[in-house]
């Protein structure tokens, strides 16, 4: 049951911008609005988060995790009541509806970046990639039903999936409240003046492959959040296809990243040698299938070529997870993971108004753009992170542990 409501906690966070990827274009056209605009709804909370991440992981790293945690969900919370309520009631509810977001990236900042750092602190070993393994699948599994879900409530009225926020948070709040028992503090938190010092001497010491694996996790989220922008609004525009059918045609990516990462998690302990190796074939992978995105049009080969990047994604993300979350000790793992999450959230931000932007100059640069893009990314991470032995044995930019002295 810990596992279950840490796993709830990135699940919650993932709802807030793949449960409305389907309402998008329905938005767009109740409201009036640009496609700049609507992808809006997606970047004001990304970005949000992104600014807010580092400043509770370091209250996390101070106070606890549970504490942070538990008032992020309810805000998360009433930012969907707000949302909601302005779509449904207000004359002029778009600014009303940014808002709510706003509120809501707050919320989120306090969700799975916070997740990931009490995953760290309750499990070690082998046990920890796989329970990180498990956060990760869970934020796939939130991407892949978020989708099915926004369409089955957008059935109702678009707006709805909005009011369905509150919900998912009340039962997250509830198994978090209950089943995450955190290990008492046996002395006071480090002064501010040297919680400092250990980020510094962490980044001195390894921020070259810090640096390449945020990098990866935002190349990856950026990649994929601005592929879901263009399949929803092609699926809608060019194949009239909408509502549940569409939510499932959005799945199918988002369920092989899901099931690969899960499988990834589970399989690679803290062998840091094969996470190295996995993620530089998720990176190819990914250029491989943006590549040839480019030359296919048509729904169901496109379909086949853009889940060789979801599984690329999936061999990605848990790897660098376990990498960033081991890389550092319990003192100082709150703001190290959460600025990893912060670099993630800028990625999904700026995903839906670039691909907006290149889906307006050229269809086929689009693709061969984000397939440079990932090539990039994936040789920065070959030639930065380096490894040695399958267990890890230290040796230079490597994740090593840091201990106060």
């Amino acid at each position: 049951m810990t596992i279950a409501a840490i796993g709830s906690i990135p699940l919650i966070m993932t709802l807030g911008n793949s449960m409305l990827i389907p309402i998008l274009p329905s938005m767009q056209t109740q409201l009036k609005l640009s496609p700049l605009q609507v992808s809006l709804t997606i970047t004001v909370f990304s970005f949000a988060a992104a600014i807010l991440i580092p400043v509770l992981g370091y209250l996390s790293d101070r106070y606890s995790r549970k504490a942070v945690i538990i008032p992020s969900l309810i805000l998360y919370a009433v930012g969907g009541v707000l949302a909601g309520f302005a779509a449904s009631s207000l004359s002029s509810p778009y600014p009303w509806i940014l808002t709510g977001r706003i509120l809501q990236g707050i919320g989120a900042a306090g969700t799975a970046p916070i997740a990931m750092a009490l995953a760290g602190d309750l499990f070690k070993g082998g046990e920890q990639s796989r329970v990180l393994g498990v956060v990760e699948a869970s934020n796939g599994l939130g991407k892949v039903l978020s989708p099915i879900i926004g369409s089955l409530l957008a059935i109702i009225v678009w707006y709805a999936p909005f009011y369905a926020f509150p919900i998912f948070c009340i039962i997250s709040i509830l198994l978090t409240w209950f089943f995450v028992k955190e290990k008492s503090h046996k002395q006071a938190p480090p002064p501010f003046a040297k919680y400092v010092l250990g980020i510094k001497h962490t980044f001195k010491q390894d921020g070259r492959w810090l640096v390449a694996t945020y990098l990866a996790g935002a190349t990856c989220l950026f990649a994929l959040f601005g592929i879901l922008f263009y399949l929803s609004d092609v699926l809608e525009k060019q194949y009239k296809i909408d509502g549940v059918q569409k939510g499932l045609i959005l799945a199918i990516p988002l369920l092989v990243m899901c099931t690969t990462s899960y499988i990834t998690g589970a399989k690679i302990g803290k062998n840091l040698e094969l996470m190295k190796k996995l993620i530089i074939i998720g990176f190819f992978s990914m250029t491989i299938s943006y590549a040839l995105l480019a030359f296919f049009e048509k729904l169901v080969p496109f379909l086949f070529i853009l889940v060789i990047s979801s599984f690329g994604t999936g061999l990605v993300l848990p790897c660098v997870n376990t990498l960033i979350t081991g890389s550092v000790g319990k003192e100082i793992r709150g703001f190290i993971t959460s600025l990893y999450s912060s670099v993630r959230f800028l990625g999904v931000a700026i995903g839906p108004p670039v691909f907006t932007r290149l889906i307006a100059w050229s269809r086929t640069g689009m693709f061969v753009s984000i397939a440079i893009l990932t090539l990039v990314v994936g040789l920065l991470a070959l030639a930065m992170i380096h490894v040695k032995g399958k267990d890890g044995e230290k040796k230079k930019n490597t994740p090593v542990r840091y201990r106060y002295i």
